[in-house]
This record gives structure tokens, C-alpha cells and sequence, in this order.
């Protein structure tokens, strides 16, 4: 699958389950900012800087959404399989460790 069509397929997703996607430029803002979840109004919102590649989107989307429940909802397998892959990489780094004081 592309990636351009992956991106379409995360962002429909989302939208699903109830999150906008929207796509931000940071840059004229002037105001550090990341790419990520927020809520706004009480609406769940996943804004992505529009300058990060799509390689990127895709990642930081895909992160997102793998950590939601998506048994009852059909994925096509590429995507499915994408998100999977997010998974696995969060089962196998554990829980995260604790600073010693």
C-alpha cells in the first residue's frame, strides 16, 4: 500500500473512533509544538505537523491508534498489519523504568 493511501486509511480510522485528524503548520505559529493527541472543546483532535514526511504521519498516527481497542472494527490487512507492528515494538520494550533518585 502506498503510504499516501495508508495515511487515508489511519486518518478514516481515527474518525471512527471518533478523533480528528487535522493537519497544522507549526511553523507559523511560532510556538513549539509536536504532533499529537489533544482534546479541544471536548473533542478529540490528533494534529500532525503538515511538514513532517508521510513516512512520519504514518508512524505517529499509527502509534496512536494502535493503543486503541480495534477488535469490532474492520481493518483492511495492511493496515491491520501496520498496527500490529506498533504492538509488538510497545509489548517487547516493557514497562517503563523509574528513575533512581
Amino acid at each position: 500500500m502506498k503510504p499516501e493511501q495508508l495515511l487515508q486509511e489511519l486518518k478514516d480510522l481515527a474518525e471512527k473512533l471518533g478523533i480528528t485528524v487535522l493537519e497544522h503548520n507549526f511553523r507559523a505559529t511560532g510556538v513549539k509544538a509536536k504532533s499529537g493527541y489533544c482534546k479541544i472543546k471536548d473533542k478529540d483532535h490528533f494534529i500532525l505537523d503538515k511538514h513532517k514526511k508521510i513516512s512520519q504521519k504514518n508512524e505517529l498516527l499509527g502509534r496512536f491508534l494502535s493503543k486503541n481497542k480495534l477488535e469490532t472494527i474492520f481493518l483492511i490487512p495492511a493496515v491491520r498489519d501496520f498496527l500490529e507492528r506498533f504492538q509488538k515494538i510497545d509489548k517487547s520494550a516493557g514497562p517503563p523504568r523509574q528513575k533512581a533518585l
